[in-house]
């Protein structure tokens, strides 16, 4: 131990016991004694060597403590091997690949041949193992040297940037592909118009106009609705803090769209006393127009959309539901996707976007609420929006409108 003077007492040992061979085998004194001397002198002259020279103490032992502190709450998984057996892992690292890995041959745990090529790769070499934890993972390892007995592997998970590199670049491929079929159209036309001069009688003339038109006005609303996206998804981290009453906003909202399609295709219902909520009144008022939009165009042109508004607790609750076709189940899940449709053909016809959902979740996630959404085949869609409110007592006196009776739009 450090501080504590010790003494080669198994090589002076074996000094006397080699002087008293000497004797027995008519060695002189005068010789033996000068080879003992010799030889424990010997023994003190490296001592020192011995000292400075001396292997560590194996890295499971005693001395595994200091390293063991200093990797166990680091962050991200690190490996310690010694030649190519695991001596330590951090947490992470055992919940990445199982506290059974401590011990083990690191082939074993790293299985893969990408991950395995690791060990035979010098100092600060990393390489990118994709499927390493299973499914769509993505992992970088690379090698750090301790000294030459013993060298880390450092384990980033780069699975999170590699989804959102795909979804960046799945978004340009969709985004252009809705944004180059309505402009071909319109160039395809316009040349024909162009090509064909005096030449194409005026009934075609106009039909072609209309639909450069039509597509034009397609490519609008589609800009529109990635402009609107991309501000949705930057403010997505901030809470609004606007106090407005979301029975008010929503009968609003819906009047307008009567004014539009008839009294009898939107029903509304909203509670007479106020219903304070804090949110973004331009972004609440975009998510109940596209709810009821998507209700009004892919819901049964004979039967109303009904629009709800109730408290639950101390949540707002609003729901719109249609009667239609329905959405099959496997298809639920991924309604909130950017593009994605049920239907592409019928979608495009009806001018959608395939973006409204999608803006609709993120005003949710902003507005710290929930998003559900319910259908069934052959009777119809209900989305229900759970946004949360404002007690009475703490409500600003200004932020509320006035109700008024809503018999007439229910």
């Amino acid at each position: 131990m450090t501080g504590m003077k010790s003494y080669p007492w198994p090589g002076i040992a074996l000094a006397v016991t080699g002087a008293v061979a000497m004797l027995f085998a008519g060695a002189g004194v005068w010789l033996t004694l000068s080879v003992l001397v010799v030889w424990i002198g010997s023994l003190w002259a490296v001592r020192p060597h011995e000292i400075a020279v001396s292997p560590p103490a194996d890295i499971t032992g005693s001395a595994a403590e200091p390293m063991r502190t200093v990797i166990e709450p680091v962050g991200f998984p690190l490996i310690l091997l010694k030649g190519e057996r695991i001596v330590l892992a951090n947490a992470a690292a055992r919940n990445a690949l199982g506290a059974h890995i401590v011990g083990q041959d690191a082939r074993i745990v790293l299985r893969h041949p990408e991950a395995i090529r690791l060990l035979e790769l010098s100092n600060d070499e990393s390489v990118t193992v994709p499927g390493f934890t299973g499914g769509r993972s993505l992992w970088q390892l690379t090698r750090r040297a301790i000294d030459s007995r013993f060298w880390l592997i450092e384990l980033l998970n780069r699975t999170a940037e590699a989804d959102v590199s795909r979804a960046h670049t799945d978004f340009v491929a969709n985004a252009s592909h809705e944004l180059r079929t309505p402009l071909a159209a319109i160039i395809g036309y316009v040349e024909t118009l162009v090509d064909a001069g005096d030449a194409v009688d005026g009934e075609t003339v106009n039909r072609f106009h209309e639909t450069v038109l039509r597509e034009a006005r397609r490519m609008e609303m589609l800009v529109g609705d990635l402009i609107s996206l991309s501000q949705v998804e930057a403010e997505k981290h901030d809470a609004p803090t606007d106090e407005l009453d979301l029975g008010r906003l929503v009968e609003r909202v819906a009047g307008e769209v009567r004014s539009i399609f008839g009294s009898t295709r939107v029903q509304v219902s909203v509670p007479e006393d106020s219903l304070t909520i804090r949110g973004d009144r331009v972004q609440l008022e975009q998510l109940v127009r596209n709810l009821v939009d998507n209700a009004l165009k892919y819901g049964d042109a004979a039967e109303p959309v009904r629009v709800t508004v109730a408290q639950n607790g101390g949540d707002g609750v609003l729901g719109v539901a249609d009667r239609g076709p329905g959405i099959s189940s496997e298809h639920l899940p991924h309604l909130t996707r950017r593009f994605y449709r049920t239907d592409p053909g019928r979608s495009r016809a009806a001018g959608g976007t395939g973006l409204g959902l999608a803006i609709v979740k993120h005003i949710v996630e902003r507005h710290r609420g929930t998003l559900d959404i319910t259908s069934e085949p052959g009777v119809g869609t209900t989305v229900t929006v759970t946004l949360p409110a404002v007690s009475t007592a703490d409500a600003h006196p200004a932020a509320q409108l006035q109700p008024r009776d809503v018999a007439t739009l229910s």
